[in-house]
C-alpha cells in the first residue's frame, strides 16, 4: 500500500497534512505516498523545533539570525518542503509554488531526484 499515491492536503503555516479536504482549511493538494507525507511530517516537526529554539534564541540580543547554523537549516528544510509540494501537487499547487519564486528551476530539479 505505501507504493499507491492518495490525496493530501497541506496547511503549510500549521504543518498540517489533512486526508480530506474538509476536515480543515488546507493551502496545497498533493498526490503522495505514505512515505513521502512521512518525509513531509518529518520536516514539518524539524521546524517546529527550530521555531521553539529560534523564539528562545530571539530573547538573546547579541546573537544574530544569519550567524545561526539553525537557522540557515530551516531555510533549507522550507525550500525542500515547498519542493515537496511542487512535484507532489496538483497543477494548482506547482502555479501558486511558481507564482511565489520560492523555487529555482535547477535546485527543484535537483532535489526532486530524491523522492
Amino acid at each position: 500500500m505505501d507504493g499507491q499515491k492518495q490525496s493530501y492536503y497541506i496547511n503549510i503555516q500549521s504543518n498540517e497534512i489533512f486526508r480530506r479536504p474538509h476536515e480543515g482549511e488546507w493551502n496545497f493538494k498533493i498526490e503522495a505516498t505514505e512515505s513521502q507525507v512521512y518525509v513531509l511530517e518529518r520536516l514539518f516537526d524539524k521546524n517546529d523545533e527550530t521555531d521553539w529554539e529560534s523564539y528562545f534564541r530571539s530573547h538573546i540580543p547579541y546573537l544574530e539570525y544569519h550567524h545561526q547554523p539553525q537557522n540557515r537549516e530551516y531555510d533549507q528544510r522550507i525550500i525542500l518542503i515547498y519542493t515537496m509540494l511542487f512535484y507532489l501537487g496538483d497543477d494548482k499547487t506547482r502555479a501558486h509554488i511558481r507564482e511565489m519564486g520560492i523555487l529555482n528551476e535547477d535546485r527543484a530539479t535537483i532535489q526532486h531526484k530524491s523522492f
